[in-house]
């Protein structure tokens, strides 16, 4: 299937990535209150190391099951993508998500955190494609349009994330008294199912087999002694790292936070079907809020803003909306204060800042680096995020199950850190080819 033109390419890919997507959003909001009600289920809550109690240990290693898997299988999924073309990739990785969704139904419906960790996993491996599609679209692109075609993988990310837990609030309509309703999981797998149709129907092949295969890594030292030997490239990731690690802490334990604001200690238990699938609603309710003003501020306000401030100004407001939102949001936990929508409040200002800030990083690392080595340094900065995702999500349930409000806490003053650094940053470095003094003038 080679007769389609890259523009079709293009909408059919993000098409598929979008619908597949779409299930991703109604997942994953829903897993932390999942997890939480079968640990209950297995008395794990009673089981306490020192600070960790064994609740805390499975719900985090549920949680993080399914980014360990992405940073694992990408490369992998990559270097057969080269081998036998992005089309048959892609279509493995929907064959997995649908049947991977459809698992993580059943696993709702016999309350089995066997078959969860089964299903998060084999999602994780089956979502690693995602680099896959990124692939594609470089393949059926020119390099002068090739930032555009990307931006349609962040454009699918985002309205996934607000329209899946729409969806997903639908899904539970359709069993309203089912503590862990199966539902949201076979109406993921659904979507998955029709991606599947339209890419096995319509989306053809892009690579060209004379293209000269590129060598993929799971951390490329060379490639980060290399970053570490530019100015302010160094500084640049640990702000990298440390921003997703805050960032993780509240991805985590948003859900958590909800449900415990909703329904309290009651949650935990089995016997309040009714109440705990309110809380269902409401987690989903949040997120469909949160990623609506996301998706707002990263297509709208920033690219605008962008037209005329500087990285280090949208970075300053970035970080502090940040900090403001985390604050917020320890508040909320702390003392209860302003429920569902204080938390709701909390979420839209933290997403706010994370929209100018993340931007900001990765075009003052872009333009620090050598235009031939840059692939290398972004590729590096992807794998420091997903590292701190994992990382950041461990700690977050940790915290949060010890005392609500720590997580939040730790946010701020990690996220506090980061913003003085970017700052410090790009007053230290200067743009890759100019003289020092100009360059500094132009952050």
């Amino acid at each position: 299937m080679r007769n389609a033109s890259p523009k079709t390419a293009l909408f059919v890919v993000f098409l598929t990535v979008f619908i597949d997507l779409l299930g991703f959003g109604i997942v994953i909001p829903l897993l932390p209150i999942y997890a939480r009600q079968m640990t209950a289920d297995y008395g794990y809550n009673h089981i306490v190391w020192g600070p960790f109690s064994l609740a805390a240990i499975v719900i985090a290693s549920l949680m993080t099951s399914y980014s360990i898997m992405q940073f694992l299988c990408a490369p992998l999924w990559g270097r057969l993508s080269d081998a036998i073309g992005r089309r048959p990739v892609l279509l493995l990785g929907l064959i997995g998500s649908t049947t991977f969704y459809a698992l993580f139904g059943l696993a709702s419906q016999w309350r089995s955190l066997a078959w969860m960790y089964v299903a998060r996993i084999g999602a994780g491996v089956a979502c690693a494609t995602i680099s896959t599609a990124a692939a594609y679209i470089a393949d059926v692109t020119p390099p002068e349009r090739r930032a555009r075609g990307m931006a349609l993988i962040g454009v699918a990310f985002g309205l996934g994330f607000t329209f899946g837990p729409l969806l997903g609030a639908a899904a539970l309509a359709l069993s309203p008294d089912a503590p862990t309703s199966p539902m949201p999981g076979f109406a993921a797998a659904a979507l998955s199912a029709v991606a599947l149709l339209i890419a096995i129907f319509r989306l053809p092949e892009s690579r060209n087999p004379a293209m000269a295969a590129g060598r993929r890594r799971w951390f490329d030292l060379t490639s980060f002694r290399t970053a570490l030997r530019v100015p302010s490239i160094g500084l640049l990731l640990l702000c990298s790292f440390l921003g997703v690690f805050a960032m993780a802490n509240i991805e985590s334990t948003i859900t958590l936070a909800i449900d415990s604001l909703v329904n309290g200690a009651a949650a935990q238990t089995v016997h309040q079907a009714t109440a705990v699938n309110h809380a269902h609603g409401k987690v989903l309710m949040v997120f469909t809020v949160i990623g609506l003003v996301q998706g707002i501020v990263q297509g709208v306000i920033v690219r605008r803003l962008a037209l005329y401030c500087r990285e280090v100004v949208l970075a300053a407001i970035g970080g502090t909306l940040a900090v403001l939102g985390f604050i917020l949001m320890a508040v909320v936990c702390g003392t209860g204060a302003g429920g569902i929508a204080g938390v709701m409040l909390a979420g839209a200002v933290t997403v706010s800042g994370i929209g100018f800030l993340a931007p900001s990083m990765q075009s003052l690392i872009s333009r620090r680096s050598d235009p031939a080595k840059q692939g290398g340094i972004l590729g590096l900065g992807d794998s420091v995020s997903t590292l701190a995702r994992i990382c950041g999500m461990s700690c977050g349930i940790t915290l949060f199950l010890m005392r609500p409000a720590l997580p939040y806490w730790t946010a701020a003053v990690l996220m506090s850190v980061t913003t003085v650094l970017v700052l410090t940053a790009a007053g230290r470095g200067r743009d890759y080819g100019a003289a020092g003094a100009d360059a500094t003038a132009m952050t």
